[in-house]
């Protein structure tokens, strides 16, 4: 067994992770307002064409980044006027978001298609930290916004459990009559957080394309990782920390077949391996669309429904 295939797979895992934190955790701030987002994966995909757009024209990965996240925050916020505003059905809001961004993207990208992007997202060096046998490469050779999506969980968790805006966005999504009573505007609060999820599930999508990509290729760029971010917040029972290590953990079986297919491993089926995230998501799914199991895991009380003043 060759160690150092198995040292690089773990640092991809946490560079895999990367999309799934921030997808994830955008997906956890919009439900925990009490709004079930079902289309990450089709923010994920147009996000990733335009940053790749923006980036290939410009010369410029910053504007490529910013760019696709102000575009996840655009089509988050066409998913709050449908939920939020007009009170459609959520999971049927959510599909259709992830039919039209599969769409709008292969619309776009279809010029693009195969193209390699000339700016990709380079990791950091630490110098001497970086040559450290086993966690060198794990730790100190990624690149600023796996370190940044790490930050932004731990300022997200005490952001919920440490603030007065956290404590009411987790009653927005538990008891939004109660928040209503307080005099704040339900409606305000889960728009709110509806867009700044998207900006983060953005900011995810254009790393994807940016740092792992670096070419558009509109049926393998994303490969399902918006479902498994979904999956990923019903693990974590809507706590951003237990998002990094449950996050490592996906990336890592993600990178798994291809980790041992470089071993020469083959009594294991790489199918089996590939199927076992998707998996692990159908499985999160199921539970999250019966109550009581829900309730259970932890899921905020008013997930996915829609508040009416008039009937507090």
């Amino acid at each position: 067994m060759n160690g150092n295939i198995w040292v690089l797979s773990s640092a991809d895992s946490v560079a895999i992770a990367t999309t799934l934190i921030l997808a994830a955790l955008g997906a956890l701030f919009t439900e925990r307002a009490g709004v079930l987002n079902l289309g990450i994966e089709g923010i994920l995909l147009t996000s990733a064409i335009s940053s790749f757009l923006a980036a290939d024209s410009s010369g410029s990965i910053w504007l490529g980044l910013i760019v696709g996240s102000l575009v996840g925050a655009l089509l988050a916020g066409i998913h709050a006027v449908l939920s939020v505003v007009l009170r459609a059905n959520q999971i049927v809001a959510g599909l259709a978001l992830v039919i039209f961004g599969t769409g709008l993207a292969n619309f776009l990208g279809k010029p693009a298609e195969g193209k390699t992007v000339t700016t990709i997202i380079k990791p950091l060096s630490f110098g001497p930290l970086s040559d450290i046998p086993l966690l060198g490469p794990i730790l100190f050779q990624q690149d600023p916004i796996t370190y940044a999506s790490i930050l932004i969980a731990i300022l997200a968790s005490l952001y919920l459990f440490r603030s007065r805006p956290g404590l009411e966005l987790r009653a927005t999504g538990d008891d939004p009559a109660t928040v209503d009573a307080q005099g704040l505007s339900v409606a305000s609060i889960r728009i709110r957080y509806t867009l700044f999820g998207g900006l983060l599930v953005g900011l995810g999508g254009s790393w994807l394309m940016l740092a792992q990509s670096a070419a558009w290729h509109q049926a393998a760029t994303t490969n399902g990782i918006g479902w498994i971010a979904l999956a990923l917040v019903v693990f974590a029972g809507w706590r951003p920390m237990r998002l990094i290590f449950g996050a490592i953990l996906f990336g890592f079986t993600l990178q798994l077949p291809f980790t041992l297919q470089a071993e020469q491993i083959t009594f294991i089926p790489s199918a089996l391996m590939q199927m076992l995230p998707y998996l692990a998501t159908l499985i999160a799914l199921i539970a999250l669309s019966r109550p009581s199991t829900r309730n259970k895991l932890g899921a905020p009380k008013s997930l996915g429904i829609p508040f009416v003043r008039d009937e507090r």
